[in-house]
């Protein structure tokens, strides 16, 4: 840049400007757009969230009723994870214009977790109990006769002559 000619770093900021303003807007439309739908690898759960990681649709297929509830669960919890950080992936790939190189991209980047941690080392069935929990035991009824009857309310006696009220006013 000629620091000697004002008018060329002026055209030059200008397009600048105009350049970062129209990233700017490509960034605002897309990321409106991103989200992410995972699949999980039996067909059961199918998971889409938006740019923020907010869940957007969630199907169940024909196997999930035979998996039970808690394999359910997990199954349904681990696609999840999986289609928010695809929709982290994009919006981070969406930015990448704009921001590279400073602290807020840095920021979304090291809030996404590694695929180290990602990896399906083990099958989230495996995580989950097969034994079904016990159900609870009925609540005990107890006939109408043997209910605990109140304790009989003793008052106090009745005086022998009316003379000794005036001794004893209570």
């Amino acid at each position: 840049m000629n620091q000697a000619n004002p008018y060329q770093w002026v055209e030059e900021y200008e397009a600048k400007l105009a350049d970062l303003k129209q990233k700017s807007e490509n960034l605002t439309e897309n990321v409106a757009a991103a989200s992410a739908t995972v699949t999980s690898k039996d067909g059961a759960v199918t998971v889409t969230v938006g740019p923020n990681g907010g869940l957007q649709n969630l199907q169940l297929g024909h196997r999930a009723v035979e998996l039970g509830g808690p394999r359910l669960t997990a199954l349904i919890l681990e696609t999840a994870r999986k289609a928010q950080k695809q929709a982290a992936e994009h919006v981070l790939e969406l930015f990448k214009p704009l921001g590279e190189g400073t602290e807020a991209y840095q920021m979304v980047s090291d809030s996404i977790p590694d695929d180290e941690d990602d990896e399906d080392t083990t099958d989230p069935y495996d995580e989950v109990d097969d034994e079904p929990e016990p159900a609870p035991a009925p609540p005990v009824s107890r006939p109408a006769a043997a209910a605990p009857q109140p304790a009989p309310v003793r008052g106090r006696r009745p005086a022998d002559d009316d003379d000794d009220d005036d001794d004893n006013p209570w």
